[in-house]
C-alpha cells in the first residue's frame, strides 16, 4: 500500500509573526507538510530569537515554535519590503499574523482586507482580546491573559495564586489557530473560498476554563485552589516515598478506596471504617485521610510504591520533573525523540502528537538562522540578484 503523503503538502503560508502564539500555529502547519515562509525584523528579528540562549544558545522558545520554517527578513515600514510580503501573500494560501493591535491594518494586511481581495486566501489574525470591545488596544502578554481568564485563580495553593508554568495563554490561541486554518482549507476545499480567521488569547483560554465557568454560571462557587489534591475527591494527591520522591494517586470510588487500604496502606480496616469508607467522609476528613495514605507510602521506596499501586488497580503516577519528562520511558519506548537541525547543529525535538499512522512522518525541518532563506524566497518570487542587492544594501531586507 502507498504511503500517504503529508495532509498539507502543496499548501504554502506566509506568516509576519512573533512570540509563541502565530509561531507555534505555523510550526503545526509545517510538521504537516505546509511549506511557512516566516517574515522578520530585520533589526534581530523575531524578539522570541533573544529570550535566552538555552538552546546551545538559541532560544528554546523559538526553537520548539519555529522548525521546519523559511526566514526572510524585511523591513514593513518601507513600501519595497511590504510590496513584497504582498508578492509574497498573492501566492500564497494561508496568511497568519499576530502583530500588535492595529498594525497589520495600518500595513493592510489584517484578515478582512486580504480576503476582499482574494476570496481563496485564508488570514489569520491572533490578537490578545480581539478586535473590538474595551480591552482591544490591551498589551496581551501570556501571564496577563492568565490573569484576565481566571486561569491563576484556580491554579496554586489556598494561600497563593499561581500562573501555569506553560505559556497557556499562547498555546491556546496557537492551536485554535492551527484548527482555525485546517478548517477553513476543508472548507475552502468544498466552496472555493477562504476567508478571515480570528483568534484571540483571552477567548481561547476562556474556552479552556469551561469547567470552573460552567460551575459557577449554574450556580456553584469558584473552584478553590488544592495544590495537587482535588476538591471533591480524596485521597487524591502527591505524596512522598522513602527515597525522596513523590508519588501521585487518585482514588475514584469506594471500592478502589478498599483496595488501597487492603493492599497498600495494609490497613484492612480503614476500607470500611465510617470515618473513610464514602469519599464524601474521606473529603470531611481529608487531613486524617492525607496522613494514613502518606504514612504507608513513606516506608516505600518510589518504584515499591508505584507497584504495589499498580497491583491494586489505582491509578497513580510519578512526579517527574522536566529533565526527567526528557528521559521519558514511554517517550523512549514510542521513539518519539527526533534530531531537526539548527545553525548551531542538530537539536533533539519532539515529534508532533498528532500520529497519522500509514501517512508519511511529520516535516520536522529546521530551525532558521535570521534571513537564511531571504534571497532564495525573493528569487522565486521573480526578483532579480541586483534588486535583492539593492534591498539589502537598503537595509530593506537581510
Amino acid at each position: 500500500m502507498d504511503q500517504l503523503p503529508l495532509p498539507l503538502e502543496g499548501i504554502t503560508v506566509v506568516a509576519v509573526e512573533q512570540a509563541v502564539a502565530a509561531p507555534f500555529a505555523t510550526r503545526q502547519l509545517a510538521d504537516l507538510g505546509a511549506r511557512v515562509i516566516k517574515v522578520e525584523r530585520i533589526d534581530g528579528g523575531d524578539f522570541a530569537r533573544g529570550y535566552d540562549t538555552a538552546a546551545r544558545g538559541l532560544a528554546s522558545h523559538f526553537v520548539w515554535c519555529n522548525r521546519g520554517k523559511e526566514s526572510i527578513a524585511l523591513d514593513l515600514k518601507d513600501p519595497r519590503g511590504l510590496a513584497v510580503v504582498r508578492r509574497l501573500i498573492a501566492g500564497a494560501d494561508v496568511f497568519v499574523q499576530n502583530l500588535a493591535q492595529g498594525a497589520a491594518a495600518r500595513l493592510g494586511l489584517d484578515a478582512a482586507t486580504l480576503c476582499a481581495s482574494d476570496p481563496r486566501l485564508i488570514a489569520v489574525d491572533i490578537s490578545g482580546y480581539g478586535a473590538s470591545g474595551p480591552y482591544a488596544d490591551k498589551r496581551a502578554y501570556d501571564m496577563l491573559v492568565q490573569c484576565e481568564a481566571g486561569l491563576v485563580s484556580v491554579t496554586g495553593t489556598p494561600e497563593q495564586p499561581v500562573k501555569a508554568g506553560v505559556p497557556a495563554a499562547d498555546i491556546a490561541a496557537g492551536m485554535y489557530a492551527f484548527s482555525g486554518v485546517l478548517a477553513a482549507l476543508v472548507r475552502r476545499g468544498t466552496t472555493g473560498r477562504g476567508g478571515p480567521v480570528e483568534v484571540s488569547m483571552l477567548e481561547a483560554l476562556a474556552e479552556w476554563m469551561g469547567h470552573p465557568l460552567h460551575h459557577v454560571l449554574h450556580g456553584g462557587t469558584p473552584p478553590a485552589r488544592t495544590g495537587l489534591a482535588h476538591a471533591v475527591i480524596a485521597p487524591y494527591d502527591a505524596y512522598p516515598t522513602a527515597d525522596g520522591g513523590r508519588v501521585l494517586l487518585s482514588v475514584q470510588n469506594d471500592r478502589e478506596w478498599r483496595r488501597l487500604a487492603e493492599q497498600v496502606l495494609e490497613d484492612p480496616r480503614a476500607g470500611t471504617d465510617a470515618a473513610f469508607a464514602t469519599n464524601a467522609a474521606r473529603v470531611a476528613h481529608r487531613e486524617r485521610t492525607d496522613e494514613l495514605v502518606a504514612a504507608a507510602l513513606a516506608k516505600l521506596d518510589t518504584d515499591e510504591a508505584l507497584r504495589r499501586l499498580e497491583g491494586a488497580g489505582i491509578a497513580c503516577a510519578r512526579l517527574r520533573d522536566v529533565t526527567e519528562l526528557a528521559e521519558h520511558p514511554q517517550l523512549a519506548a514510542r521513539q518519539r525523540w527526533r534530531e531537526v537541525g539548527s545553525p548551531v547543529g542538530p537539536l533533539r525535538a519532539l515529534l508532533p502528537p498528532i500520529t497519522l499512522p500509514g501517512g508519511a512522518e511529520p516535516r520536522m525541518g529546521d530551525v532558521p538562522a535570521l534571513g537564511e532563506h531571504t534571497g532564495a524566497v525573493l528569487r522565486a518570487v521573480g526578483m532579480t540578484d541586483d534588486e535583492i542587492a539593492a534591498l539589502r544594501r537598503d537595509g530593506v531586507a537581510a
